[in-house]
């Protein structure tokens, strides 16, 4: 401020930048607001997910080791069983954040194993370790979009604050240095006018 020449065109500028100054700041308020809702959504989202997968994974676990009681260690079984690569990933924007999205669900259940040496009780473990699995990629979109909203919740906070508690003080204070040097810089000149006006008419007197 102190190499600014307090000149029209500066407090004109001064002006200026302060109003995009302003209008940032409303800006990225609205954005941190809109975020947060979307967050405590999920929020709400993730922790039903996690109460069901507790459920479901204490169900698959018990399954599991029935099958292990019946048929011996199922883990020579459970190799023919194909990976799953259907997942795909996806992302949808809120606000400029990209949030992962995945379509769709992974292919209908279907014992890829052997009848002749399994039971019913293998059968029941597959299926629900397939609900396991169901719950825990929408579960990795819940909780990975929590963390990206939380991290762009983070970095919006930062800079409304900047704006609001540094930029626009600062602007504030410009346009006010500028506005008082112009007022001081009028009056001298109204002054010095007044004073040149007497002298003029006393040397016509």
């Amino acid at each position: 401020m102190a190499n600014l020449l307090p000149t029209k065109g500066n407090l004109i500028a001064a002006k200026r930048s302060r109003a995009l100054a302003q209008t940032g700041y409303e800006l990225m308020d609205r954005k941190r607001n809109i975020l947060i809702r979307e967050l405590m959504g999920m929020m709400d989202t993730a922790k039903q997910l996690q109460e069901q997968i507790d459920t479901v994974f204490t169900d698959a676990y018990a399954a599991l080791q029935a099958a292990n009681i019946r048929l011996g260690i199922c883990d020579r079984i459970a190799e023919a069983v194909e990976v799953d690569d259907s997942l795909e990933i996806r992302y949808r924007s809120v606000m400029g954040v990209e949030l992962p999205r995945i379509p769709g669900q992974s292919p209908p259940p279907r014992p890829e194993y052997g009848l002749a040496e399994t039971s019913s009780a293998l059968d029941e473990c597959y299926l629900k370790f397939y609900k396991v699995k169901e719950l825990t990629r929408r579960l990795a979109e819940v909780e990975t979009s929590i963390y990206r909203l939380a991290d762009a919740i983070r970095k919006t906070q930062k800079r409304a604050n900047a704006l609001q508690n540094i930029v626009i003080p600062d602007l504030d204070g410009t346009v006010r240095f500028i506005t008082d040097a112009l007022e001081e810089k009028e009056r001298e000149e109204f002054a010095r006018l007044k004073v040149i006006k007497r002298v003029t008419s006393r040397n016509k007197a």
